[in-house]
């Protein structure tokens, strides 16, 4: 009996450390790798889009991440942007 006490606490020791680990962990920024002198517009772009990335993850820091998951949203959004950015630079690259 004792034995399945204890199973049953390290199983929920365990399995709220997975919790905690997979919330704790943040999403990289989006990539800035356009070359500024290939593509000035689509770089200064990417750069853009990387400030206001900070820019969020600041608010969220200083709000103590309670801002109804809409800044999570945004993170999302800016890394759409972001892809398809790059995916316009990439297609200049192939003409």
């Amino acid at each position: 009996m004792k034995v399945k006490s204890v199973a049953a606490i390290l199983v929920s020791i365990g399995l709220s450390g997975a919790v905690l680990s997979a919330c704790a962990q943040v999403p990289p920024p989006p990539e800035q790798d356009i070359s500024a002198g290939r593509h000035p517009h689509l770089a200064a772009a990417q750069a853009h889009i990387q400030s206001a990335y900070n820019e969020l993850r600041a608010a969220q820091a200083a709000n103590e991440y309670q801002l109804g998951g809409h800044a999570d949203s945004a993170e999302h959004l800016l890394d759409q942007a972001s892809y398809e950015v790059k995916q316009a630079a990439r297609a200049a690259n192939a003409r």
